[in-house]
């Protein structure tokens, strides 16, 4: 999708063609555009809410996966940081499950995952897969999709209280909290990508990474367009497959 790299960049360069693969991160994939525009079902929010905390109670596991990889003394405490943001007591997963009881979810349901479509889980494992096998540098640049992110943060809490009035506000603290962690996180990793991927090859690849990332966000969006507004969950048209082996309805 990104046109290779031919010759070297400098970084500033380097940096705005980092920045402007984000026309293809997931706020414009046509169900955040309903969502962003108060066009969701409650029901499509809450298979939102329960697909996405699969993802998110995998971001601490692949942090850690990156740490075990052995980056410097430096990076390893700013990597702890990052752990410590969504498994510390009042962080990222507890302020998800808050999130998914506003909508009107089981914490319960929430943690043990019933709802996850078989696409998500794919897409959220191989990124974890990705980040236990690959040099850390590799695996720590493709969390650059944080340079995205604040604009989608901001997007839920500017439309969010109009649009979706039934949701209890204190739900909406995820995206709070995220706003200042994710710009924090990207000048770290930012700087890193730009002073270690300093030649043509490695500034090709950390595009295709990138990219990698880019694709495991819009498959998820994908797995949810399917199941939610088309009507056409996993084995919807399989006769005899039964109805909990395919149940994303979570208000049932």
């Amino acid at each position: 999708m990104t046109k290779k790299i031919d010759q070297l960049l400098s970084k500033d360069e380097f940096e705005k063609k980092l920045r402007a693969m984000g026309r293809m991160y997931h706020i414009h994939h046509p169900f955040h555009i309903r969502m962003y525009k108060g066009e969701c079902t409650k029901e499509e929010i809450q298979g939102w809410v329960a697909n996405r905390f699969y993802y998110q109670t995998a971001i601490p596991i692949k942090d850690a996966a990156i740490m075990s990889n052995n980056p410097p003394l430096e990076d390893r405490r700013k990597w702890i940081d990052r752990i410590i943001d969504h498994d510390s007591v009042g962080g990222g997963i507890e302020a998800w499950l808050e999130l998914g009881e506003a909508v009107g979810l089981n914490k319960e349901d929430l943690i043990s995952h019933k709802y996850v479509l078989p696409s998500v889980k794919f897409a959220v494992e191989a990124y974890i897969n990705f980040a236990k096998q690959r040099p850390w540098k590799e695996a720590a640049m493709s969390s650059l999709t944080e340079m995205f992110a604040p604009e989608i943060h901001q997007q839920r809490l500017n439309t969010w209280p109009d649009n979706y009035p039934w949701i209890e506000p204190k739900g909406l603290r995820y995206f709070q909290k995220r706003l200042s962690e994710a710009r924090r996180d990207v000048q770290h990793g930012l700087s890193l990508t730009l002073e270690e991927f300093n030649t043509v090859e490695l500034q090709d690849k950390a595009c295709e990474i990138l990219q990698f990332k880019l694709d495991i966000l819009w498959t998820m969006c994908d797995a949810l367009y399917l199941a939610y507004e088309l009507k056409q969950p996993p084995y919807f048209n399989i006769e005899g497959v039964e109805d909990e082996q395919r149940k994303i309805n979570c208000s049932e």
